[in-house]
């Protein structure tokens, strides 16, 4: 079996989170208890990502930075404003393309290295990935199956996080018009190992020590948890989402393209099912949501909240990261 790399060497990573659940702290008190974990640089100014990272270095030299590579997903006017009607909100915004300031954060990065690099929803070119090798920053890619680990190889890039359809939040596909289709996460990490001779690490739905062991013994050198650290006392999770994940009220989790235009692992609420027919449009619809999101957690209102979560939501807690990882070990 192909190993980590010396710095990602811990049976369990703390997945990059954006949107406020990732803190610096979080970052940290995951480092000091000897695992591994991202900083998230989706939807932060260029300002505000350098800013984390240097807080996080002045702890610690054991962490990485989460970036989503563009990969966009077009929607017509004519699209977006149906849905925009559909929605029901007075003041929504028009229609707004960008690539999260996608080349102004690599230069950031290329400029003043970082031990670990990530990428999401699209794949970074050879090129780039090659500089990145000359820093001696390490890249890892999220895929979702065997053809995108092939594609992700021949990037060149260094580690592969195999993420299953149980994981909450985005989910990583390479093609948002392809939901992730089921398939057990030791079975999946199997199929990816058997393809590519690249470490892997295996996230999407694990809840507790079997899960870690599970796919462990399926060849990842590694567990990335997502949700399970969303109630920890580090993280920048919202109350009213905290709350929810805790709530009975909420039964179940589906995929929905409802919040972003991109498919999404959510617990489901009045939004999720009042917008099953969602269209695809990443990230126009992100901009577009972000008024009522933003207003629903103000308002404690968890039913326009975009309440991200994995199939093993209930395994949450509010307690230390360290506390939560730890138990992952025993």
């Amino acid at each position: 079996m192909t190993d980590l790399p010396a710095p990602l060497r811990t049976p369990v990573h703390v997945a990059p989170m954006a949107g406020g659940p990732t803190t610096p702290a979080l970052v940290v008190a995951a480092a000091r208890a000897g695992h591994f974990a991202q900083l998230a640089a989706g939807y932060r100014t260029v300002d505000d990502l350098a800013a984390q990272i240097a807080e996080v270095r002045d702890a610690t030299e054991h962490f990485g930075v989460n970036l989503f590579a563009p990969n966009p997903v077009p929607i017509t006017d004519a699209a977006y404003d149906r849905y925009r009607d559909a929605l029901g909100v007075e003041g929504l915004p028009d229609k707004r393309e960008d690539d999260d300031a996608w080349a102004d954060k690599v230069a950031l990065l290329l400029d003043d290295p970082v031990p670990v690099v990530s990428f999401t929803f699209g794949l970074p070119d050879a090129d780039l990935v090659w500089e990145f090798r000359k820093r001696e920053t390490i890249t890892m890619q999220s895929v979702t199956n065997r053809a995108e680990a092939l594609a992700a190889a021949e990037r060149g890039v260094d580690v592969l996080v195999v993420q299953g359809e149980a994981a909450g939040g985005h989910s990583a596909v390479l093609d948002p018009a392809a939901e992730p289709l089921w398939e057990p996460l030791p079975e999946l990490v199997r199929a990816v190992r058997r393809a590519v001779d690249l470490p892997v690490i295996a996230a999407g739905g694990i809840g507790g020590a079997a899960d870690v062991e599970a796919v462990r013994l399926a060849g990842a050198g590694a567990a990335m948890v997502g949700t399970l650290v969303l109630r920890a006392d580090e993280a920048g999770t919202n109350q009213t989402h905290r709350e929810a994940l805790a709530d009975p009220v909420f039964d179940r989790t589906a995929l929905t393209r409802a919040f972003t235009g991109r498919p999404a692992r959510a617990l489901v609420n009045r939004f999720v099912r009042e917008h099953e027919d969602a269209p695809l449009g990443y990230p126009a619809l992100h901009h577009l949501t972000k008024p009522i999101r933003t207003a629903a957690a103000a308002a404690g209102d968890p039913h326009a909240l975009h309440l991200w979560a994995g199939r093993s939501w209930r395994a949450a807690a509010d307690r230390p990261v360290a506390d939560i990882l730890e138990a992952l070990l025993t």
